[in-house]
């Protein structure tokens, strides 16, 4: 086969493709590290750009997220028919042979030893030609540690830190736990000396996630999230900690109320709730029900002040009955929350779900969705209102600049645009609140002078450089 060239004083282009969650973007995160550490040019790709290489980390929680990994692979081959293209991720542990069934892959690695994409990719420099046929490394996922890999450095004004992978809550819609697992940890102190060297480099806020993030340390003995959380709460120069899409059964009175007194953590949670109807939720197989969820949610807002939630909502899970789908409704009036995923119930192959009766018609799915989303923005609306009427000074860590406006967050992750002369990625600065944007998702502010606790933020205002979240 067509070896690829390049000029020997030029690094080889390593494009990394990334789908799916927080957990593969930090996996990707940490092999295009080890691969620039090796001297190659290893960078996120462009669905448009000419690599000399490859790296696909696929998705497979949806079969559209399949299609798109498997319609990545074949427009980075039109791109450059001789590069080397190595797949990995959740679609790769599930489903390898539909990989394989595609010209001109290399490699295929599942989620076990996943920085073993580095020594594929590797042995095809090495051999300077593509493989014949592919070479398939999927290892069992029954009793495997947890995957010792770590950063220092991070792209975006916030970086991702996996602390946990699996999970063992099989769900009847979800094909996660055969694509990740049993649910591993990683050492405490391995979290700890992470979060302190991003810290020391510039990183403004940490997100710690995993597949389950709420299930970190059952597999450590004695030691749960809340021990983590207070744990890295008392690192010296600790900015900014958020947390990854969390089960809303976690939000029990002790948790709450240990997390309540922690300076450095966000009052923003996404809770993963999925559905407002505790029949649903029983044969979506949830850990928890309605009254239960909405409990908790109220323990959050009476300990912590400003705390805003975002969630995930299916619409049209198999034998929701207009009667389901009304508790839903009022579970989101209730619980008011800031940003809410909606997705329309998809069979995914392989799962209880996918064989239940009473399959709802894709017409009815995509009309509730509608009803959901118009509920969803008018909440969204009277708490940016809210924020608005109080007129009170927002503290703003900026991230991504385009034509002339600055956005970034809230501790609290109501989006904010500023005008500005210049890009203030990774700059913290205050933001009296003026009006709701047009598309109703953010507010617009104006700048005010630099906060107290920055006083070196007009040195790093000036070397910024524009983010793209």
């Amino acid at each position: 086969m067509q070896s690829t060239s390049h000029p020997q004083s030029c690094p080889l282009t390593v494009g990394i493709y990334t789908l799916g969650c927080k957990v593969n973007q930090y996996e990707s995160e940490a092999i295009a590290e080890l691969l620039c550490a090796q001297g190659l040019d290893a960078h996120p790709a462009h669905p448009s750009e000419i690599c000399d290489a490859y790296i696909i980390n696929t998705c497979t929680v949806t079969a559209e997220s399949d299609r798109k990994a498997r319609q990545f692979i074949r427009r980075a081959l039109s791109h450059n028919a001789a590069a080397y293209i190595v797949v990995t991720g959740c679609l790769a542990q599930t489903n390898a042979q539909s990989i394989c069934s595609i010209a001109g892959v290399d490699a295929v690695v599942g989620n076990r030893d996943k920085l073993t994409v580095v020594s594929e990719l590797r042995k095809l420099i090495e051999q300077g030609e593509k493989n014949a046929a592919p070479c398939v490394r999927i290892p069992s996922l029954d009793d495997a540690p947890f995957e010792e890999m770590s950063i220092r450095d991070f792209s975006r004004t916030r970086a991702y830190i996996k602390i946990e992978d699996g999970c063992e809550s099989h769900c009847t819609y979800c094909i996660i736990p055969a694509a990740r697992g049993q649910i591993r940890s990683k050492r405490a102190e391995d979290v700890l000396q992470e979060v302190s060297l991003l810290s020391k480099n510039g990183c403004r806020e940490v997100v710690l996630t995993g597949i389950e993030t709420a299930s970190w340390g059952k597999d450590l003995g004695g030691a749960d999230l809340a021990d983590l959380l207070c744990a890295v709460d008392a690192i010296q120069g600790i900015g900014r900690v958020r947390l990854g899409s969390l089960d809303p059964s976690l939000m029990k009175e002790p948790f709450v109320k240990c997390i309540s007194a922690l300076s450095s953590l966000a009052p923003h949670f996404h809770l993963s709730i999925q559905s407002g109807s505790s029949s649903v939720l029983a044969r979506m197989r949830r850990k928890y029900n309605r009254d239960q969820a909405l409990a908790g949610i109220a323990r959050l807002r009476a300990a912590i002040p400003d705390v805003m939630l975002t969630t995930d909502i299916i619409v049209g899970f198999p034998g929701e009955s207009d009667e389901e789908f009304a508790d839903t409704l009022d579970f989101v009036r209730r619980a008011r929350f800031l940003m809410v995923h909606i997705f329309p119930y998809s069979p995914r192959a392989g799962t209880i779900a996918a064989q239940m009766p009473d399959q709802i018609p894709a017409e009815v799915k995509h009309a509730r969705l509608s009803v959901l989303d118009q509920t969803c923005a008018q909440i969204r609306a009277e708490l940016l209102t809210e924020i608005i009427r109080r007129a009170r000074p927002l503290e703003v860590l900026f991230e991504s600049y385009f034509d002339g406006i600055a956005t970034g967050h809230t501790p609290n992750f109501v989006e904010v645009r500023v005008p500005s002369e210049r890009p203030l990625g990774g700059c913290i600065r205050a933001v009296h609140p003026l009006s709701l944007d047009s598309d109703g998702v953010a507010l617009c502010g104006t700048l005010l002078p630099l906060i107290a606790h920055d006083q070196n933020e007009s040195t790093s205002e000036q070397e910024a450089t524009p983010y793209d979240i």
